[in-house]
């Protein structure tokens, strides 16, 4: 049986005085992160919020690339958005990533071939997932660290996207280690070759254009 209409005068509602911003950011928060589903999305939204957790919230609308043959929605913002939220970890639950992963919206398929790469029980190295979603984005290995340098670098967008050398060489030895076709000699090669151009400014810091040039066309 339908409830009766019921007839409120102005003074007897009262509206929260910080539901109006909440709202407001939120639909903000909403359109910049474009979730392909807006009620998981928002559960996990809500939730951080009321735990005073970073949000599931990108900085700013991703273009889709027109690389991309098929839309996985696993973009470097998602990433990026993972990262805020998992980065001050250095080990991450499984359960705990999945339901964020989940909660952004991202096929639970990708999740588990990421960790198909390099399986584990409970618990996984944060810096080693996060690698290796950047190479779920596609691209070779150099391609890889240049999505990943862009994630955790603290320059603006646009910038030299400058990470600590140690960082870096870690994560490579890690997804080259990885990679049957790549040998170790090789690794170690190149990174002493980078090594070089880092100890020649005294700064421990490598950016893109230390090892990423992209390929005029001809």
């Amino acid at each position: 049986m339908p409830l009766p209409d019921t007839m409120f005068c102005a003074q007897q509602i009262h509206i929260p005085p910080e539901l109006p911003d909440i709202l407001k950011q939120f639909t903000k928060a909403a359109i910049r992160t474009q979730p392909t589903d807006v009620l998981q999305w928002s559960a996990g939204y809500f939730s951080a919020l009321s735990r005073g957790d970073p949000l599931p919230v990108k900085d700013r609308i991703e273009m889709p690339m027109a690389t991309q043959k098929t839309d996985t929605g696993l973009t470097q913002g998602m990433l990026k958005v993972l990262h805020k939220q998992c980065g001050h970890k250095q080990y991450v639950e499984l359960a705990d990533l999945e339901q964020k992963w989940k909660n952004l919206c991202l096929p639970i398929e990708k999740f588990r071939a990421i960790m198909q790469l390099d399986s584990c029980d409970h618990k996984v190295e944060w810096i080693k997932f996060l690698a290796l979603g950047c190479s779920m984005l596609g691209g070779s290995l150099n391609t890889t660290m240049k999505n990943l340098c862009e994630i955790l670098t603290s320059d603006p967008e646009g910038g030299p996207a400058r990470i600590p050398f140690k960082t870096f060489s870690y994560v490579y030895r890690y997804l080259s280690e990885l990679d049957l076709d790549t040998h170790t000699v090789d690794t170690e090669a190149y990174l002493a070759s980078l090594q070089e151009k880092v100890d020649s400014r005294k700064n421990d810091m490598i950016g893109l254009s230390d090892f990423f040039f992209l390929k005029r066309k001809i």
